[in-house]
């Protein structure tokens, strides 16, 4: 005689919430660097779109927005993840780091703006998704 149980299939909705935590924090990542981007732009800060950005500092501007924003693209991350929050900050960080690999070998040719620009953002995709782990990890130890 067969006893039939009834199961239910959590894992392929855990890697769903997984991969949308990761999409989001992403999602998050980019809006707010292109948001910030287009509002220097329109206040005059930067240079019209598609024109090279020559000035160190206003890179240096942008390279630490974007440092902010992946710390709190990879918080939301971390705060969404359905376990293991690290691993998911982390998880966005290496999407970072890919992205920011893959836009660093397209640009720096093209001769936008400073090459340790690009360079940067590679550098710090790592360390910000790390940070942005470890200060949900923190804000949950002080709940």
């Amino acid at each position: 005689m067969t006893i039939p149980t009834t199961t239910t299939r959590t894992y392929p909705r855990r890697r769903l919430r997984s991969a949308g935590a990761v999409l989001f924090g992403f999602v998050a990542v980019v809006v707010l660097s292109l948001g910030t981007d287009q509002m220097l732009h329109v206040l005059r800060v930067y240079p019209p779109w598609g024109q090279p950005m020559y000035d160190p500092r206003l890179s240096l501007l942008a390279l630490s927005y974007r440092i902010l924003d992946t710390i709190f693209g990879s918080y939301l991350t971390a705060k969404y993840a359905p376990d293991a929050p690290m691993r998911h900050a982390m998880a966005l960080g290496v999407v970072g780091l890919i992205v920011g690999g893959a836009g660093a070998i397209a640009t720096i040719p093209m001769h936008l703006g400073p090459a340790w620009y690009p360079i940067a953002l590679v550098l710090t995709a790592l360390p910000c998704a790390w940070l942005g782990g470890a200060l949900y990890r923190v804000r949950q130890a002080e709940r």
